[in-house]
């Protein structure tokens, strides 16, 4: 005999002793065919009880329950029997879910520190991330990981972290730090450290590149997970990658390419951040029914109505990867759920690719709500509205109605900016002809070519106008300046020409710059772009943006690491609002530009870059 615990209309609890044979009857009409012996039981007790309808993600079942919480974990979830469920008492209405869980996301692109990262999500229902700090890595080393870890403390929050294995993310650039496979190995062996973080340099996987190698190697020995980045790779090459057990990818471009991951055995992120918006071709509802019907013809699914298998997502994870302030303001993984929904993912799966998937994959102890769990959960009105109402975290409630209930601690601040001051002409591209005349000389240049909402970026070429020997842009062929300076005290820059951002004047510049976050600035002319640059060293990190014709200077001074603000939510997002309109002011058409402007120097996405060394032709590999 095993005993199943309920709740009867009146509230009281119920004890149901059963044959193991009889384990799986039908309780939702409140009768049980078959004999049973029915004992009073205790009224249920913990730290916390809550009675109130529920979502068991697992099996993809809403139904109304009492769930008791101790010790910061669900002690117990007792099915409630009820004729009518309109007719209960219960403590609340609407449905409690499990916590959101961002599984792929760098929180210092949101410009906030983990503490008041935790403040500005909880209200929107995540109550967990696993991040990866490859950013403040690639400047600091591991102490910028240790301060991750230490001020997500200050908030009632569950940070997981991955150890990140590309510092810096290639040799053909310079950063502030270098992990190699000891100290990676010893970050992995601490709890909280989930997974080795994303690896980037796919080139060097499939070149086996003996310290790469070393760090998966090292990683799959410790049974942590290792989370990939593999754009555009396919056929021979993308299946030496994923051999050795790299088991996860975000950067997709496509529907096609990310079907021929997950054949390999990849659980495939959908991101949906600020810049990089994938989830529309990922989850295209063509694509989707048209893979349906491919696989019932190869007889590897039987389909009863098309509507009902594109319900199911093909993929495993919903992730931000970068998401800025802007847009956190909005919300953050319920927002993710919403769109999926609207793009005919059922609710339930949905929600399950947030919460239980990525719990599953990365052996973290939440995502349900269920005996023994972390009680991280939220209430919500409905499955398919997504309202959130409420936030606990490990039973503790800590956000209602959109506010969060603790103020976190001010975090330390760490930095080692070095730059020397620019002039004008640090940004001036000189080339002496072999002949000189009274008549404008021409050039024909490289160009960086965006486009929004991607951070992906092409080659291409423009015959710029050539001055006292200086090369001039071409605002009508929107062909404007662009410069990396490294800021770790080598004097190294890089200048070129970038076309996409659409400035008619002013410049833009940032030392938010992946992976490395060398300082990064795009303008029309070098005097604006010298200001903007000091500007920033002045305050030892920052976004700036600068206008001559205008007499107008504003920064979002980011004392952390030149990557993080001091500052909560709201000012950030005030500044970087400002700081956004002032950019579209000058011109600038793009809808996220200092997203954009941060990935130009990304030399692992391709395919056109520019690093503090030169550019770099991504799909080559080689200046």
């Amino acid at each position: 005999m095993v005993e199943k615990r309920f709740v009867d209309n009146s509230g009281n609890e119920i004890i149901i002793s059963v044959d193991d044979d009889d384990l799986d009857f039908d309780i939702e009409d409140g009768s049980v065919p078959f004999d049973i012996t029915i004992e009073e039981g205790e009224e249920p007790t913990g730290d916390l009880v809550i009675s109130c309808k529920y979502l068991n993600v697992r099996f993809g079942e809403v139904y109304p329950a009492i769930i008791t919480i101790e010790d910061g974990k669900f002690k117990d979830v007792i099915p409630i029997i009820s004729d009518d469920d309109s007719q209960l008492d219960l403590d609340y209405d609407g449905v409690l879910i499990p916590g959101f869980i961002d599984s792929h996301i760098h929180i210092e692109s949101s410009k906030l520190s983990p503490s008041n990262f935790a403040k500005a999500v909880l209200p929107h229902g995540t109550t967990s991330v696993v991040a990866d700090s490859h950013e403040i890595a690639n400047v600091l080393g591991i102490d910028g990981v240790n301060f991750m870890v230490e001020d997500g403390k200050n908030a009632p929050f569950d940070f997981y972290f991955t150890a990140p294995s590309c510092v810096p993310a290639t040799s053909f650039e310079g950063s502030g730090a270098t992990l190699d496979s000891e100290e990676v190995e010893e970050l992995l062996k601490r709890e909280e450290i989930v997974a080795l973080g994303e690896m980037m340099n796919f080139k060097g996987v499939i070149g086996e590149d003996e310290e790469v190698i070393r760090k998966l190697e090292i990683s799959n020995g410790l049974s942590k997970p290792i989370d990939g980045h593999a754009p555009c790779l396919s056929g021979e090459d993308l299946k030496k990658y994923a051999s050795y057990n790299i088991s996860t990818d975000h950067e997709s471009g496509d529907f096609r390419e990310a079907i021929e991951k997950k054949n390999l055995g990849m659980k495939i992120m959908v991101r949906e951040g600020s810049s990089a918006k994938d989830m529309d071709s990922l989850l295209n509802v063509d694509d989707r029914i048209n893979h349906v019907i491919e696989e019932e013809m190869k007889g590897n699914i039987e389909v009863s109505t098309i509507d009902e298998s594109i319900s199911e997502s093909p993929f495993d994870f919903l992730v931000t990867d970068d998401i800025d302030a802007n847009d956190l303001s909005n919300g953050h993984m319920d927002n993710l759920v919403k769109k999926a929904i609207s793009l005919k993912i059922n609710p339930k799966e949905a929600i399950k690719m947030v919460t239980l998937n990525p719990a599953e994959h990365y052996g973290l102890n939440c995502g349900e709500i269920e005996i023994d769990k972390v009680a991280n959960f939220a209430l919500v009105d409905n499955l398919r509205d997504l309202n959130v109402q409420k936030v606990w975290v490990h039973g503790e409630l800590v956000a209602e109605d959109g506010k969060t209930l603790f103020t976190p601690q001010s975090p330390n601040l760490v930095n080692n900016f070095n730059l020397d001051e620019v002039s004008p002409e640090d940004f001036d591209t000189f080339i002496e002809l072999p002949f000189n005349d009274m008549m404008d000389q021409t050039v024909n240049v490289n160009v960086i070519k965006i486009f929004d909402g991607k951070i992906s970026t092409k080659k291409g070429h423009a015959t710029l106008l050539l001055k006292d020997n200086v090369v001039q842009c071409d605002l009508n062929k929107d062909v404007i300046k662009v410069a990396v300076l490294n800021r770790y005290g080598t004097g190294d820059i890089c200048n070129g020409f970038i076309n996409g951002f659409n400035l008619k004047k002013g410049a833009i510049a940032s030392t938010v710059s992946h992976d490395s976050h060398n300082v990064i600035v795009v303008g029309t002319n070098s005097q604006d772009m010298a200001d903007a640059v000091n500007m920033i060293r002045e305050n030892k990190g920052g976004i700036a943006v600068v206008s001559g014709e205008d007499d107008f200077k504003d920064i979002l001074e980011l004392p952390i690491a030149g990557l993080m603000s001091d500052r909560d939510l709201e000012y950030v997002s005030y500044k970087l609002t400002e700081l956004q309109q002032e950019a579209h002011h000058l011109g600038c058409t793009l809808t996220s530009p200092f997203m954009t402007l941060s990935f130009m120097a990304l030399l692992v996405i391709p395919s056109f870059k520019i690093s503090d060394k030169g550019l770099f032709d991504v799909n080559k590999f080689k200046f």
